[in-house]
């Protein structure tokens, strides 16, 4: 087992790997940005050290300092958290040239997976069923309009790289395919250093449902069951449960299985998430692998009892699995709601600044996972994630209360938060009843914002 960790991330998620490095008995060691000076949660790790400027491209972006801070701490791996080089392959690559171990999957799957197009071809390959659309990538706008004609609009516009909702965008006729990929590719270009674009046929109200998985390096893959993600915001996630509501336990299975066998087929390890869209006649099909941890994964370890930053941890270090499929049961129902620094009010404009005060819920069946505290500024810099409300009873209809209840004791101040549209939407007769889709929000709360 490693001796010290180094995570290269900042926030809730390097406090979570604080915290399970500090339950394993391995030494961690944080990194942090200007920005981030002075953080409470990083007075938890065992080292800190400092990587550069509040931009993201001069600290947490930057490989030579964070490689330059792992060799000085005499670290023997590397946790990339989500986020940020969490998915670049290179990184890895590099992690492995300087014989530091990377807390994720090979570099190998990692660019099998990572570019959308590709990811495709395997899921075809291992038999998976993956949403119509063009074979390879877009050429030209002549190409894109042609493909899109024979396909019927609308058609999706895809980042062939990355993932978050960046570079995509829906067109309904040929003005909007042929601005849409204009905008399309200078984001993607912007985000990922990579403007190669796809097409695929845009699926009206579908639902985001997700398959967690597990692999050692032995070539033992489980599923650990599927998460709900499907009230979105313009494509970010912003309530996720497990399980997911009113899927019938064949289309379950059969969703579980197809993401064993495209992770097999793609020579995969570690921690990673197989992601589809469900549309209204229960058919699913295939649109990405996240690989890496995913933000909302404690719903996963609140139904399944399993630790998975801890199982990231001990499978690259080489230890194998220490369970098999038949072990892993699904019990009770776990809620998350992603707490933003964000204005509902003003069209969820980011809120950054001090937070006054930080009242937090408690009580039986509650988790938070969070790193902010009254006194914790938020910084402009990052995503705007501020906390992880998270619920778990033995049925929906307790988490839904208990969420309720949770909500209502949340109190913070100074900053806007995200707060009050959970709460709203938790009192929903249609996320009541397991009836939303990931375009629920737009056709609903935007109208009233």
């Amino acid at each position: 087992m490693f001796q010290r960790i180094l995570i290269a991330n900042r926030g809730e998620i390097a406090l979570r790997v604080i915290r399970a490095c500090k339950e394993m008995g391995i030494e961690s060691v944080a990194v942090y940005s200007e920005a981030d000076r002075g953080a409470p949660y990083l007075d938890l790790a065992d080292q800190k050290i400092c990587i550069g400027p509040a931009t993201a491209s001069e600290s947490y972006l930057k490989i030579p300092r964070l490689i330059s801070a792992a060799e000085a701490a005499d670290v023997q791996a590397i946790h990339p958290g989500y986020g940020f080089l969490s998915e670049n392959a290179h990184f890895a690559e590099v992690c492995r040239d300087c014989k530091i171990e990377f807390i994720g999957p090979p570099p190998e799957a990692m660019q099998r997976l990572g570019n959308k197009n590709e990811a495709r071809k395997l899921a075809k390959q291992a038999g998976v069923p993956v949403v119509p659309g063009s074979e390879g990538l877009i050429e030209s706008d002549e190409d894109a309009l042609r493909l899109a004609k024979e396909m019927d609009f609308p058609v999706l516009i895809k980042a062939a790289a990355g993932g978050g909702g960046r570079g995509m965008r829906v067109a309904r006729d040929e003005a909007s395919l042929l601005s849409g990929l204009v905008s399309a590719r200078q984001e993607a270009e912007s985000a990922f250093k990579d403007g190669s674009l796809y097409l695929e046929k845009y699926i009206e109200q579908p639902r985001h449902v997700e398959v967690q998985l597990l692999g050692d390096r032995e070539g033992h893959i489980v599923h650990l069951w599927e998460r709900d993600c499907s009230l979105q915001r313009r494509h970010q996630k912003l309530v996720e449960e497990s399980p997911a509501p009113n899927l019938p336990d064949k289309v379950r299975k059969a969703m579980c299985d197809a993401a064993v066998r495209l992770a097999k087929t793609a020579g995969y390890y570690s921690a990673g998430t197989c992601e589809f869209l469900v549309d209204k006649n229960h058919k699913f099909y295939f649109i990405e692998v996240n690989a890496r941890i995913q933000v909302e994964h404690p719903v996963t370890e609140l139904v399944t009892g399993i630790d998975l930053i801890k199982a990231q941890i001990r499978i690259a270090a080489g230890e194998k699995l220490p369970f098999a499929q038949r072990d892993i049961v699904h019990r009770g129902c776990a809620i998350e709601c992603r707490i933003n620094a964000e204005n509902p009010a003003i069209n969820f404009r980011p809120s950054p600044g001090l937070i006054t005060r930080w009242q937090p819920p408690g009580g039986p069946g509650v988790r938070l996972d969070s790193h902010a505290v009254a006194g914790y500024r938020v910084p402009p810099n990052y995503d705007s994630l501020v906390a992880k409300l998270l619920v778990y009873q033995p049925t929906r209809t307790e988490a839904l209360a208990c969420m309720r209840r949770a909500l209502d004791e949340f109190v913070v101040e100074g900053i806007h938060t995200t707060i009050p549209i959970h709460r709203d939407i938790m009192r929903l007769a249609a996320f009541r009843d397991g009836l939303v889709d990931t375009t629920f929000i737009e056709r609903t709360w935007q109208k009233k914002s």
